[in-house]
């Protein structure tokens, strides 16, 4: 049910049709800059395991955020979190203060892609092909440059890595908490790889699938909303408000899913652009943090952020929470 503390927000009709337009969550080009402050350069996070990116020759195309001293790490202590980019982009440090932040708790996060943005680029951006229109006018957009099944790769990756003796992941790894998640383009990737059993939670970051007749033509993007019925574990969507070109979708899908735990957290005020290139990733990080730390370890503190009436993301004015199931499944 909906909490009291959730008080509806009227949307303007100019923004819930530009929502729902077929341009809405459209992923930017890939080359789009990312602006790069001294705030913003190489922070390990604010976690108790200071955190790093890296490449490694075992898993190419995907970028690494892992605590840098793993010997620190006691067996079976890391969470894995896998991670879809925003606009299906093959730049994985795009998003890297959130996934540092997410590192620094005693994760690992994976992102697809390459360095291609901020200190360390391995291999720069390159430009995007123009953009095509179909008859309608409606975007064509060309294949991306990564697949969802780059998160399965991760996944595969990190479970081989924990069985094998000389890797210095051995044993380290908890199998059982996994969590696949993504922004916009990439949460829909994210979706697409909720149904596997080895996913125990699902965290999708400004998005949703296209409500019928408003999507547009992307291999990644054009999915069903019959796709959330193979969602078998508890859900978490974290919007930016009515401003976010995703809210409308992200929303309807939130309407839908009935079957298992799932709440919606808008972030007010942030649009489609979240919080992940601010210091620690910002707010929207750490209610990721807390969610994982629920979902993956039991951690009762980090549960008083959605569970109850006066959750902290439920008292905190940032925030506008709606749920379903969550206090029960507490």
């Amino acid at each position: 049910m909906t909490p009291r503390c959730l008080r509806p927000r009227l949307v303007p009709a100019l923004l819930l049709a530009l929502s729902i337009a077929a341009q809405a969550q459209a992923p930017a080009p890939a080359s789009a800059p990312v602006v790069e402050t001294p705030d913003t350069l190489d922070q390990p996070g604010s976690g108790p395991f200071p955190a790093r990116q890296e490449e490694v020759a075992s898993l190419p195309d995907h970028v690494v955020y892992r605590p840098a001293q793993l010997d620190a790490i006691k067996p079976r202590q890391l969470g894995l979190y896998v991670f879809g980019n925003g606009a299906c982009s093959d730049d994985g440090a795009s998003s890297r203060m959130h996934l540092l932040e997410i590192a620094s708790h005693g994760y690992v996060a994976i992102a697809l892609g390459r360095i291609r943005s901020g200190p360390g680029v391995t291999l720069p951006m390159t430009p995007a092909p123009p953009r095509q229109q179909d008859a309608q006018g409606r975007p064509v957009f060309p294949p991306p440059p990564t697949s969802y099944t780059g998160l399965l790769a991760a996944i595969d990756w990190a479970l081989a890595q924990n069985a094998d003796p000389k890797s210095p992941y051995f044993g380290k790894f908890d199998e059982r908490a996994i969590a696949v998640s993504g922004f916009s383009c990439g949460g829909i990737q994210a979706l697409r790889v909720a149904p596997d059993p080895r996913v125990k939670t699902v965290v999708v970051m400004n998005s949703g699938l296209f409500i019928p007749g408003t999507g547009v033509k992307h291999v990644e993007m054009d999915q069903p909303k019959s796709l959330l019925d193979q969602l078998h574990t508890p859900t978490l969507y974290v919007l930016g408000g009515p401003t976010d070109i995703a809210y409308t979708n992200g929303m309807d899908d939130f309407a839908r899913i009935g079957h298992v735990p799932v709440a919606v957290a808008n972030l007010l005020g942030v649009g489609h652009g979240g919080t992940y290139m601010q210091p620690n990733g910002g707010k929207a990080a750490a209610a990721v943090v807390a969610w994982l730390d629920w979902q993956l370890r039991g951690d009762t503190q980090a549960a008083r952020a959605f569970v109850g009436p006066q959750c902290g993301l439920c008292t905190d004015t940032a925030w506008e929470l709606r749920k379903k199931r969550i206090d029960a499944s507490s």
